[in-house]
């Protein structure tokens, strides 16, 4: 059953030192910013972050990186212009890097969601991301075998849900929410409102209830606005 949380501190309460955390997002599009803060507040050290990127300017990703609580990270752009925290942290020694490429990471963690104990995957053949890993050619092609990547809980921002834990999602901001939600032993969803079971589109539902366990509402009354406008 999907718990209905009242706030987001309620929602990432359990987290603790040492859990590996699924971070949705690209860049800020579809980064479930309350959550992070929340988790920010609850204090949590030692996490392992597996997120697209490495935090933008100082909130959100970036700000939980800044507060020292997340010791590796694994991610496929760890740098941007305004990556400058994850870049101190790392040229200083204080944070731990895997990178993995982006088609990598989504397929690792489907992976995980999927049961599959590991799979042999072409990209990053013959480079340093290859280093000290399995590799095997089929079919007269080279490739590298790559494991799941589990969670302990995965932090996800989605559209809208219904009491069940349905969740739809909005344009691009769906990224790595569906792969992630499947991936995580607890799975919690920011969305900007909850409604009551039959009233999302069953179409539009891209994340079925059973994989979410938490789900809170962060209205944005930005997005509000923009959908009164346009409706």
């Amino acid at each position: 059953m999907t718990s209905l949380c009242e706030s987001a501190d309620e929602a990432v309460a359990g987290i603790s030192d040492g859990a590996t955390v699924l971070i949705g997002g690209f860049g800020t599009a579809g980064q479930p910013v309350e959550l992070i803060d929340a988790l920010l507040r609850s204090g949590p050290r030692e996490l392992t972050v597996v997120s697209n990127n490495a935090g933008n300017g100082e909130h959100g990703l970036a700000a939980l990186l800044k507060a020292g609580q997340v010791r590796r990270i694994l991610c496929s752009f760890p740098r941007q212009k305004d990556s400058y925290v994850f870049d101190e942290l790392y040229r200083s020694g204080r944070i731990e890097l895997e990178v993995v490429p982006q088609g990598n990471l989504a397929e690792r963690l489907r992976a995980a969601g999927a049961g599959i104990g590991a799979f042999y995957c072409p990209t990053g053949v013959g480079t340093p991301l290859a280093d000290g890993k399995e590799t095997r050619t089929i079919d007269g092609r080279d490739y590298v075998l790559e494991y799941p990547i589990h969670g302990d809980a995965a932090l996800i921002k989605a559209h809208r849900a219904d009491t069940l834990g349905n969740l739809v999602y909005r344009k691009t901001a769906r990224n790595f929410g569906p792969v992630m939600a499947t991936a995580a032993k607890v799975t919690v969803a920011q969305v900007l409102s909850v409604s009551e079971p039959g009233t999302l589109d069953p179409e539009a539902v891209v994340t079925p209830g059973i994989f979410v366990d938490r789900v809170v509402a962060c209205p944005s009354p930005a997005v509000l606005a923009e959908e009164g406008a346009a409706g």
